[in-house]
C-alpha cells in the first residue's frame, strides 16, 4: 500500500516499484518517472520525483486539489506498470546489450518487436518512431540468459564469413592470374621442344615422302 504523509509544510505520497516492474533497471525506473509525467498536467509534472526504487509525490498543502489528481493518475498507473511496453534504451539496459545487437537481432527475428510507438522530440516538431518489447518477453530473455548463446552464434557466422570471403579472394586471384598467364601457340617447328627422338632416321627411309 502507498505510505501517506500529510504535514503543515507539503503533502507525500510514496510508491515503490517492484523488480517486476523495473526487470531490475535503473533506466527502466526512470522511464517509468517519465511516463508517469507525461500524464500528470504541466504544473504537477516537477512534483514527483524518482529515489531508487521510490515513486515521491510532494506538493505543498494548499495544493491539495492538484495532489489528489496526481494521485489518483499514478495509482491508475501503478495498475498497469509492470505491463508498459519495454522502450530501446531500457531493454538494452537490461539485457546489456549494445544498439547494433538489438538492431541485428530485432532484424533477423530474434528479438520479438511488440510494436511501434511514437513520439515526439522535447520543444522540436521533429518525431520519432522506434520498436518496443513485451516486458514479458524481456524477463523471460533475461532469465535464459539468451544473450551469451546469440552473441556465440554471431560469432560463429561472423568467422564462417571470414573464410568464404578469403577463399572468394584466393579464387578471384588464381582466375585472374590465369587469364593473364601467356597462351603458347604457332609454335615453331624448327623447336627442339617439339622434336622427336630418331625423326632424323625416320626421314632418311623415305617414309615422309
Amino acid at each position: 500500500m502507498p505510505k501517506t504523509e500529510k504535514t503543515d509544510i507539503e503533502l507525500l505520497r510514496t510508491w515503490t516499484l517492484s523488480p517486476a516492474a523495473t526487470l531490475g533497471s535503473s533506466v527502466r525506473a526512470k522511464g517509468i518517472l517519465q511516463e508517469i509525467r507525461a500524464r500528470l498536467p504541466a504544473t504537477s509534472k516537477k512534483s514527483v520525483i524518482l529515489e531508487g526504487s521510490d515513486l515521491i509525490l510532494a506538493m505543498p498543502a494548499d495544493d491539495k486539489a492538484a495532489f489528489t489528481a496526481s494521485v489518483a493518475v499514478i495509482n491508475k498507473l501503478m495498475e498497469e506498470v509492470e505491463a508498459l511496453p519495454v522502450i530501446p534504451r531500457e531493454i538494452q539496459d537490461i539485457l546489456t546489450i549494445k544498439t547494433s545487437e538489438r538492431h541485428r537481432w530485432l532484424a533477423d527475428g530474434r528479438l520479438t518487436s511488440a510494436g511501434t510507438r511514437t513520439v515526439r522530440l522535447n520543444g522540436r516538431a521533429r518525431q520519432i518512431t522506434f520498436h518496443v518489447f513485451d516486458p514479458k518477453l524481456v524477463e523471460d530473455l533475461l532469465d535464459r540468459g539468451v544473450v551469451d548463446e546469440w552473441r556465440e552464434e554471431d560469432a560463429e557466422a561472423k568467422a564462417e564469413k571470414r573464410q568464404q570471403a578469403a577463399y572468394r579472394t584466393k579464387l578471384t586471384r588464381s582466375l585472374t592470374k590465369a587469364q593473364k598467364s601467356p597462351k603458347k601457340t604457332n609454335r615453331d617447328p624448327d623447336d627442339p621442344a617439339l622434336k622427336l627422338s630418331g625423326w632424323e632416321d625416320f626421314d632418311i627411309d623415305g617414309l615422309l615422302r
